[in-house]
């Protein structure tokens, strides 16, 4: 049973695992002694009563390898106020539903019981096998969008955001891409002992808040694996001349199609227009130039195809969320490491 003074939390282990997710959100959620010493906003005294819990008592591997100790059973958890699935490894990208149905039941339980049910990048995959998540927003690492939209349709993916708080009483906490436990576990500090206290924890840890979403973080990754072969060879064209001026006119003529025809099939075949394409192979490229060289962002306007700088400024922040100055800022791979 929980202790009546203390926030119960269940940490969920399962085969697939990501033991630093795991062991990260253990971690931080037992750092209170040793910060507030160094803090006087952060309280000495645990306010979190944290347990791995799992199928079974003899502790369970983890997708790493490595083996976890294991707290209490899920038959020995009665009770407890906040569930966490951390990040989970899906082979091959795809999720295969039903593999572990006791602890989808017993998610349901604690659900009813009044838990708050959190999940941290793809751990929201078991989650959504609930059916709680039906008809509600949530969010995922974009590395699993394909494979979560095909086994959960009622679920709205709202792949841009870091984190989503969803249902009636805002019982469902759910996390983005990998280091996006980050967000989850200072979420649920500045719930429980306000923001002052989450932004000390991460002051001193160096967590970091992805406030800017996941949109900078999501590469264009075109559809390839379809059967138009008109458009596949424009795309791979494309791959070569997406800076040429005239590149969708250039596009066209090649196909052999009439213009509304190719558009069409274009978009049919790549889930894009044939602009918007262009418009996110070149951001595709500037955010690499930004990552990687010290060139202004006037030059690498002018390198991707837009003599308009302020032009080219406005679609990168359309499409990244964030404006090129900042992306560099948050994204640029170290001196030292370029040397």
């Amino acid at each position: 049973m929980p202790s009546a003074e203390k926030t119960h939390v269940s940490l969920l282990s399962l085969p697939d695992v990501m033991l630093s997710t795991l062991v990260g959100l253990y971690d931080i959620l037992n750092c209170f002694e040793n910060l507030g010493r160094f803090d006087e906003a952060v309280p000495i005294r645990n306010p979190f009563q944290v347990e791995i819990v799992s199928s079974s008592k003899t502790g369970t591997d983890t997708a790493s390898g490595l083996a976890v100790p294991v707290h209490k059973t899920l038959a020995e958890v009665e009770d407890t106020s906040v569930v966490i699935v951390p990040a989970l490894a899906v082979q091959g990208t795809a999720w295969e539903k039903g593999r572990y149905p006791e602890m989808v039941r017993w998610l349901k339980s604690m659900h009813r019981r009044g838990a708050l049910l959190c999940s941290a990048c793809s751990g929201v995959l078991l989650l959504a096998e609930t059916g709680l998540l039906d008809g509600h927003d949530a969010t995922v690492h974009w590395a699993n969008a394909n494979t979560f939209r095909a086994n959960f349709p009622k679920v709205r993916l709202r792949l841009e955001k870091t984190l989503v708080s969803a249902g009636g009483r805002q019982e469902f906490i759910m996390s983005g891409g990998s280091a996006s436990w980050h967000d989850l576990v200072l979420y649920l500090i500045a719930q429980q002992l306000g923001p002052r206290v989450a932004q000390a924890i991460a002051r001193f840890t160096l967590l970091q808040w992805h406030v800017e979403g996941q949109a900078p973080y999501i590469p264009f990754s075109p559809p390839m694996e379809h059967d138009d072969s008109i458009v596949l060879n424009a795309q791979r064209w494309l791959e070569d001349n997406y800076t040429t001026d005239t590149a969708i006119d250039d596009m066209v003529n090649r196909s052999g199609l009439a213009e509304r025809t190719f558009k069409r099939r274009f978009r049919n075949a790549t889930n894009c227009a044939p602009i918007g394409y262009v418009q996110h192979l070149r951001v595709e490229q500037a955010k690499r130039r930004l990552e990687l060289s010290d060139q202004s962002v006037d030059e690498i306007s002018w390198e991707v195809g837009y003599e308009d700088p302020a032009f080219f400024r406005r679609l990168f922040k359309r499409i990244t969320q964030m404006t090129p100055g900042a992306y560099r800022k948050r994204f640029r791979v170290p001196e030292l490491t370029r040397s």
